[in-house]
């Protein structure tokens, strides 16, 4: 992708992909689970919403997508007993008012479906294309019962397959979910053992007791509703709008030229100037000097973006510690310094963010969590997907040509997520979707700074 930014097409070739579900059933752990509830932390507990994700493979004559299915089929029944819950059905607890999981054997979604087209027929798979849906949401749709984990595979005219996962998010953030697909994808090959076994005591990531808050936690907002009594999540929820959707592509020459930008201006040495917090500069610049307001100089700008606790708690949390570890860092800063200030102090900023995050303070937010009950407070998301590797997974029939999240276009969140070649290409989609008014201003301050990075 050598542009800076592209536009999905007002009309994709094919937004129907004409999807006929085959099969749906509930499959069941090769094991009866022990019955048991199993705790959620504070972090897990406002994000009972369920998350989607696509993985699309290229045609294997060795595994024609019959095979793979019933590969995959058993390998859900098989990695159903370390991951115990995953068979089970959301709960509140009484006493609480926590919602928990009950572990029982009530079964895991498993749908088999086919399309009338082959894979290269339907576009380029970083556009996500409203027929996607159909990859996964149709096979959901069949369950009344609302199983935590869906999984729905569909085969293409050329012997290609899509793997649609539906999980709920409060079992998984992103790197337990790579974890749990290492998982799965090592019991589809005969007689191998599970790589990653996971570390399901979310109970190390309670609340301290009493609570301790010792920090003022500006990016989080404090909520009335008991938790766990909340009707949806109401998680940079938005009134509907008209969004142009656009992605700006990033090449690995263009965040090296914000990193050597960053460098050439910076006033002090310690400040991490990775990838991500230049990338993250860069959107957080051009999202907050778009936005349609009187007086936007005057304004005050927050930008959250997630960060993984696990190794930052003390002591810290395994690798394979199974549930949501990440919690929102955020930066903030008024507009006019946003505009006016050198592009280091951008990155500074969303470094800070980052360095902020000890074990002092992650767990204070915790325990703001247990006092208050409340959600991310800020301007906009940036939800990373880049480096998370989801098409580094092997199977038996080998990698995902691409692995992406089902997307729903939302102004208050920006995605990140890695090029077709996944992780180690280092090039990024930035996905955008803002009202013509203010794309139209996001695109020319984009492509303003990123030019004046190479000069």
């Amino acid at each position: 992708m050598g542009s800076t930014s592209q536009t999905v097409p007002s009309e994709p070739s094919i937004q129907d992909l004409k999807v006929a579900i085959q099969d749906s059933t509930l499959i069941y752990p090769c094991q009866e689970p022990q019955k048991k509830s199993i705790f959620f932390s504070n972090i897990d507990q406002v994000l009972n919403f369920h998350v989607q994700t696509l993985h699309f493979f290229p045609a294997n004559p060795d595994f024609p997508p019959e095979i793979a299915i019933a590969r995959l089929k058993n390998a859900l029944q098989k990695v159903m007993v370390p991951y115990d819950f995953l068979a089970g059905r959301l709960k509140q607890n009484e006493q609480t008012g926590r919602i928990e999981v009950e572990c029982k054997a009530a079964g895991a979604g498993f749908v088999v479906a086919t399309t009338e087209y082959r894979l290269d027929e339907i576009g380029d798979l970083i556009y996500p294309n409203p027929g996607f849906m159909q990859l996964i949401l149709q096979g959901v749709s069949k369950f009344d019962d609302q199983p935590l984990c869906v999984l729905q595979v569909t085969s293409f005219k050329c012997g290609s397959f899509a793997m649609g996962v539906s999980t709920n998010h409060a079992l998984f953030d992103g790197m337990s979910c790579k974890i749990f697909l290492e998982n799965l994808a090592s019991q589809a090959f005969d007689d191998k053992p599970i790589p990653i076994p996971p570390c399901n005591d979310r109970r190390l990531l309670a609340a301290r007791s009493p609570p301790q808050v010792t920090f003022p936690h500006p990016e989080l907002l404090k909520l009335k509703t008991p938790i766990g009594q909340e009707e949806t999540p109401p998680v940079f929820d938005c009134k509907q709008e008209d969004l142009i959707f656009k992605i700006f592509s990033l090449t690995s020459d263009h965040i090296n030229s914000l990193k050597d930008k960053a460098k050439a201006e910076a006033t002090d040495t310690a400040v991490k100037i990775t990838g991500f917090n230049v990338v993250a500069a860069l959107i957080w610049r051009c999202k907050a000097l778009s936005f349609d307001a009187e007086n936007n100089r005057d304004r005050e700008s927050t930008v959250l973006y997630a960060v993984d606790i696990r190794s930052r708690l003390k002591p810290a949390l395994p690798p394979s510690y199974c549930g949501n570890a990440v919690l929102s860092a955020y930066a903030s800063a008024k507009c006019s310094e946003l505009e006016d200030g050198p592009f280091f102090k951008a990155v500074a900023m969303v470094a800070e963010g980052a360095t902020r995050m000890t074990n002092e303070y992650a767990r204070s937010a915790i325990d703001w969590g247990e006092i208050y009950k409340g959600f991310p407070n800020g301007e906009f998301l940036i939800s990373s997907w880049w480096r998370l590797g989801f098409d580094e997974v092997v199977y038996p029939w080998g990698k995902p040509r691409y692995s992406c999240p089902l997307v729903r276009h939302r102004k208050d969140i920006i995605l990140l997520f890695p090029d077709v070649g996944g992780v180690g290409s280092n090039s990024v989609n930035v996905l955008v979707a803002l009202p013509s008014k203010e794309m139209e201003k996001f695109e020319s301050l984009f492509h303003h700074y990123l030019r004046s990075s190479r000069t």
